[in-house]
């Protein structure tokens, strides 16, 4: 419910409205099943003033979600900026289009467009060379699609900032470092957990995307660790993750493969997407390949999920069914120029859900491993 700021309760009539919309548009096909996401506000991730309020919205939301027989919310806890790209539509040799972050464009917006303080001790030697070139390069309308690209916002955020209310955005974590935000993390969830289990809702955190510090910013859900801390800390069957193996993906440090295997049990949607890294030096560019062609071992990832699925089947669980979607697709054929949201085109996403679909099949294949 985009049109609904962080902070404020979602209420059962916008929930049943937003159920009755999905029903109609899609003339009975679809149903509503996982809320993406449940926005939590920067408030509550940086312990503002009406922290106590935005807590006590949240958990309403919670209820009017579970009340209507959503069970599955999806959240992120990433400061100030959501999924971070610095190209929507990178040029692709096949004419279509994929999403791309390019770490030299990043620091050249950091650096001499935002121009915040401290910026350049960010980044080594070579990429703020890399910057500097970037930047020598650029025409005003490309610093302008730069510009947009990374502050504009995009599909599951709410705000639009401008450069000043960046600014502004970014100095209320001046003092919090990553310890400091993986505590609020902690005591957010310690606040809502057992109102999660009294309903019956499985909580799931989405990676940092990209895994890695933007902007001075800390980034705390990037790894295998930083998942087993928090969920060790908060150990409820109602608190799990997203597996999104192209966010995770884009650190070469992380086997998706392996995370999978340890999270199993606890993880309770998936997004399944894929990444080429430019190389394997950190922080990375990547940009988002073919669900099949990219880094990540999305068929070995797959399998993984596959038997948990069996697992959880013979000890007849109600969540057996793991919530999965293709996530982002490149733009290809008849989505290209069509003015849909960046990384949620038509054509690129069926594309990428009948690799998946083939993969599954595949694996379930009487004999095969």
């Amino acid at each position: 419910l985009h049109h609904i700021p962080p902070g404020i309760a979602w209420t059962r009539d916008d929930v049943r409205t937003r159920i009755g919309e999905v029903r109609t548009m899609s003339k009975g096909a679809l149903e509503w099943e996982v809320a993406e996401s449940l926005p939590v506000s920067e408030v509550i991730k940086a312990k503002g003033k009406t922290y106590r309020t935005h807590i006590e919205a949240y958990k309403a939301s919670l209820a009017a979600l579970a009340d209507a027989g959503i069970l599955t919310v999806c959240y992120n806890f990433m400061p100030v900026l959501d999924w971070t790209r610095t190209n929507l539509r990178w040029p692709l040799p096949n004419g279509g289009t994929a999403m791309r972050f390019d770490l030299a464009e990043f620091a050249a917006f950091d650096i001499f467009l935002l121009k915040r303080y401290g910026a350049d001790d960010d980044y080594d030697d070579a990429t703020l060379e890399d910057a500097r070139r970037c930047l020598s390069g650029m025409s005003d309308a490309k610093k302008s699609a730069l510009t947009k690209a990374i502050v504009a916002g995009l599909p599951g955020a709410t705000e639009n900032w401008t450069l000043t209310e960046l600014h502004d955005a970014i100095a209320n974590y001046d003092a919090i470092g990553a310890d400091q935000l993986r505590q609020n993390h902690i005591d957010f969830l310690s606040e809502i957990v057992d109102v999660a289990e009294t309903l019956g809702l499985r909580l799931c955190c989405h990676p940092d995307d990209p895994p890695f510090p933007l902007l001075g910013l800390p980034r705390i859900m990037s790894s295998q660790d930083d998942y087993a801390f928090v969920l060790d800390a908060v150990d409820s069957p109602s608190v799990g993750m997203t597996m999104c193996t192209g966010s995770l993906g884009s650190n070469s440090h992380n086997d998706c493969v392996a995370i999978a295997r340890r999270f199993a049990p606890r993880i309770h949607f998936l997004h399944l997407r894929n990444v080429t890294r430019d190389s394997d030096e950190k922080p990375y560019s990547f940009f988002e390949d073919e669900h099949l062609a990219g880094r990540v071992d999305m068929v070995g990832v797959i399998a993984v999920i596959l038997a948990e699925e069996a697992r959880r089947r013979r000890e007849n669980r109600a969540d057996a069914q793991i919530p999965m979607r293709p996530d982002h697709g490149q733009e290809i054929l008849s989505d290209i120029n069509a003015g849909l949201h960046p990384g949620y085109p038509a054509v690129g996403r069926l594309k990428g859900l009948a690799e998946i679909r083939g993969v599954v099949a595949g694996l379930s294949h009487g004999g095969v491993q």
